[in-house]
């Protein structure tokens, strides 16, 4: 059972992702990620908007420093300029002086969206891994998940704060300024100008963006799994002294640290390249225009005044599509990122959340011939029918990896039934909302998860406006309260990074009073003594015996004297359920 549900496991991972046959290139193109990526801005479009007009005006004021003196230098080899001296610098002024003033409102705005679109991003993630949870999370590794959480979304800051902007100002610039040597100097400088902008801002982005794109993928996908494996080592590092393994895991780390160090200056050499080509291709383009310049005076088709204008604007235009073209490794990173995000933003879940289903306060449960497969192939459970009544704790004993596990999540429709019924007052559990169905059935897993909080605030995430006493009473109904006293700050006591602070019994009973205090009327505990000692497998039962009177309860274990306690006992056997006695 177990190689089978990790071939099945293993199967379900491969669907969301392909990361394995997909290394080689994005699932999207570029411009697909850019666009998913842009239509994210929503209302904040306007602030971007605003952004790319305040760079690009500015980008021209600090041209016009420039070109000023340009016009200046045109006047004194006889050009015929109408505006004086005085006037001429007092415009280069201005143009320095607004230049600051629009770069400033440009960062700005940037900045403004990209933080302020971060955490719409995170929300978002969150609310999708909320949406997947748990059929499509099971299988996903932690720090994957952390990474894009972190890492994937600080590099998209450098999109949105960097890179929109950067575009949109190259684009509005070369135009600008194309236009205006057409005018002001000559057509054919103009053409001259614009096949260099094309050049360095467009083919030159596009071919290394090309030959970025695999290294960008590879870098992301060894970055994230490095991640993963590194926060692994460290949850498990207790386990890593006691066995002695130290030394194995540390030669893996470096392993896979020489891989990530490896796709790093991969990618870095081939940035490096991008960068020189674009500097070269800047510099022959400038050569070029001022051949182009010498020619249209030697062939008077040119003053030597427009000349030195038309240059100046030229040669000092550049910055915006060297800037474009520097984009191309962050943009590699970035659209990797953007394309993990959008992977996870855009995925299916196998189980919708019901909103317009019913509501119900939990009064009975009834299971009739389910069946269950994770691959639709190989069925865990079969025809499974069983009654619970109120005020009884029923009992479901059987070996680990039988199918119990699974039962109890589909009570709470975390995986979709195949067939049969699972009905709550006589409502199938599929035309139940699902925020309803979880106020009135709680599960308490075979592991505890508490958080690095306090106490009190662990026991708070099943009641937040819970009262002192409420809290109490829920630890007293799971014979915690007593130990809680006896710790120096009470319910205050900080529970430590993965509730290592306490015992496996003690997060139990935790667990336990979370339960209690949720107030649900129906109980799933999955192997709730598995990771304790019989001492405190004896105060959970006690605790059990006396709540089930108020509660119903599913008790699930492979311990024979767990069931000890239970009304009734069923004997799960090859994903069968049948009636028997311990």
């Amino acid at each position: 059972m177990n190689k089978r549900k990790n071939k099945i496991d293993n199967s379900f991972s491969k669907v969301p992702s392909k990361t394995k046959n997909n290394l080689s290139m994005s699932r999207r193109s570029g411009i697909k990620i850019m666009a998913s990526l842009i239509l994210l801005l929503d209302s904040l479009v306007y602030i971007m908007i605003l952004a790319i007009i305040n760079g690009s005006a500015g980008f021209v004021c600090a041209m016009g420093v420039m070109v000023f003196g340009a016009v200046a230098c045109a006047k004194a080899v006889g050009e015929t300029i109408a505006m004086s001296y005085g006037v001429i610098v007092c415009l280069a002024i201005f143009c320095g002086v607004l230049r600051g003033i629009l770069r400033y409102f440009e960062q700005y705005s940037n900045h403004f969206i990209a933080f302020k679109l971060l955490a719409v991003l995170r929300d978002k993630i969150f609310f999708a891994l909320r949406t997947l949870f748990p059929a499509k999370l099971e299988n996903k590794q932690k720090g994957s998940i952390i990474a894009m959480i972190t890492s994937d979304i600080e590099t998209l800051e450098v999109f949105y704060a960097h890179t929109i902007s950067p575009i949109c100002i190259a684009a509005i610039v070369s135009v600008a300024v194309v236009i205006f040597v057409s005018i002001v100097s000559n057509v054919f400088l103009a053409l001259t100008a614009l096949i260099g902008y094309l050049t360095i801002g467009v083919i030159i982005p596009i071919i290394s963006s090309s030959k970025l794109k695999i290294s960008g993928v590879k870098y992301r996908s060894e970055f994230a799994k490095f991640n993963a494996y590194f926060l692994d080592s460290i949850k498990g590092i207790k386990e890593i002294v006691i066995n002695n393994a130290g030394e194995n895991r540390k030669q893996e780390v470096n392993h896979r640290s020489d891989l990530l160090l490896k796709e790093t200056k991969n990618m870095k050499h081939k940035i490096s390249l991008s960068n020189a080509v674009t500097e070269m291709a800047v510099s022959l383009f400038i050569v070029l225009a001022l051949i182009t310049g010498i020619i249209l005076v030697y062939f008077e088709m040119l003053t030597i005044g427009k000349m030195i204008i038309g240059l100046v604007t030229i040669f000092s235009s550049f910055g915006p599509v060297i800037a474009l073209s520097a984009l191309t490794g962050n943009l590699t990173q970035t659209l990797a990122s953007g394309d993990r995000l959008l992977n996870l933003l855009n995925e299916e879940p196998v189980v919708k959340q019901i909103t317009n289903g019913s509501n119900i306060k939990y009064e009975s449960l009834k299971v009739e011939n389910l069946s269950f497969s994770y691959d639709g192939q190989a069925e865990i459970l079969k025809n499974i029918n069983i009654a619970i009544t109120n005020g009884k704790i029923v009992g479901i004993i059987g070996k680990s990896g039988c199918g119990k596990s699974t039962f109890l999540k589909l009570l709470l429709r975390f995986w979709q039934k195949d067939n049969g019924k699972i009905a709550y007052n006589n409502i199938d559990i599929d035309k139940i909302n699902t925020f309803n169905l979880h106020e009135n059935v709680t599960m308490v897993s075979q592991n505890t998860y508490l958080f690095d909080e306090s106490i009190e605030d662990n026991l708070r995430l099943a009641k937040p406006l819970a009262t002192k006493e409420e809290i109490e009473e829920a630890c007293r109904m799971a014979s915690v309260h007593d130990f809680i006293k006896t710790l120096p700050n009470g319910y205050k006591t900080q529970v430590g990074s993965l509730g290592n602070n306490l015992s496996a019994g003690e997060k139990q009973r935790i667990g336990l009073a979370r339960a209690f205090l949720r107030g649900s009327k129906l109980i799933l505990l999955d192997e709730p003594t598995s990771n304790v000692d019989s001492i405190n497998e004896g105060i959970i039962l006690k605790a059990l015996i006396e709540q089930k009177s108020k509660k119903s309860i599913i008790l699930v274990s492979h311990r024979e004297s767990t069931m000890a306690i239970a009304d009734y006992v069923y004997i799960m056997e090859d994903g069968k359920l049948r009636e028997g006695n311990v």
